[in-house]
């Protein structure tokens, strides 16, 4: 299960600081001391700290240190780490390069959707690893949602199908960002890339296993590892899933296409 999930603050004072919607609240005028710093500045230094190490190490100790503050000053602009990390993945979403497809080809366009989401997650690791259940509906989710939305507009689906075949394309390209991650994460803690950790470990299983009692699985296990140098290549992966998501995509919209021309259809 995912350590960090979205919206999990206070909704009302999350969407009043995604929106920058700085009135007084209903209760009064804020009070404090006079703001120095601002909002976008302690979410570059969380988003920074975030980049360089951890979700984790995101504190509110920690970022006030980063902004030469105390840590009290900071809840004069953010209550605390739940609505910091909605504002830090709406600003990553908000900076997100939006690749104009206007006019190729659906499959071009989705692929741009799908490389988009891989580049942030490249770019921000941790933000793989939040769950978006319940999304933040800042602005910048807002602009990728009608951005990737427009990949798919046109295409004869419905409004829902729409959202379903982005939301089943995020989702994949999500869990690949995952993989990858545990991958580079598994190579760093054993000091060894994939090729090292099999040719280490390879004696030993060629001692303990019977490839009688498991003919496929060492038939296709060798053809796969030889193939991709390893038990898993996270760029083969993306590289085929994506194809398949596409494929399935296909499959829908001649399915579509079909129904509409359709003699029962038509009646």
């Amino acid at each position: 299960m995912p350590a960090e999930r979205t919206s999990s603050g206070d909704p009302t004072h999350t969407l009043r600081l995604l929106w920058r919607d700085s009135s007084p609240p209903a209760s009064g005028s804020r009070r404090g001391p006079r703001r120095g710093l601002s909002i976008d500045a302690v979410v570059e230094a969380a988003t920074a700290i975030a980049d360089a190490e951890d979700l984790e190490a995101v504190t509110m100790r920690r970022v006030a240190k980063e902004l030469g503050v105390v840590p009290m000053t900071l809840y004069t602009y953010v209550p605390g780490k739940a609505e910091l990390l909605d504002l830090m993945l709406d600003a990553a979403y908000a900076r997100m390069p939006r690749t104009d497809t206007t006019g190729q080809p659906w499959r071009r366009r989705v692929t741009a959707i799908a490389e988009e989401n891989k580049a942030l997650f490249e770019r921000h690791p941790w933000a793989a690893a939040v769950s978006t259940v319940r999304p933040p509906l800042g602005p910048g989710l807002m602009a990728k949602y009608e951005h990737e939305l427009s990949g798919l507009d046109g295409l004869g689906l419905s409004d829902v199908e729409m959202d379903d075949c982005l939301t089943h394309l995020l989702t994949f390209v999500q869990a690949s960002a995952r993989a990858a991650a545990a991958t580079r994460a598994a190579q760093q803690d054993s000091a060894l890339n994939e090729q090292q950790w099999w040719e280490l470990n390879a004696p030993l299983l060629a001692r303990v296993l019977d490839e009688n009692a498991y003919p496929t699985a060492v038939r296709v296990g060798a053809a796969a590892g030889a193939a991709h140098n390893s038990a898993y290549d996270p760029a083969h992966a993306y590289a085929f899933g994506l194809e398949r998501v596409l494929d399935s995509l296909a499959a829908l919209l001649d399915a579509g296409a079909k129904a509409k021309t359709s003699p029962s259809a038509q009646t």
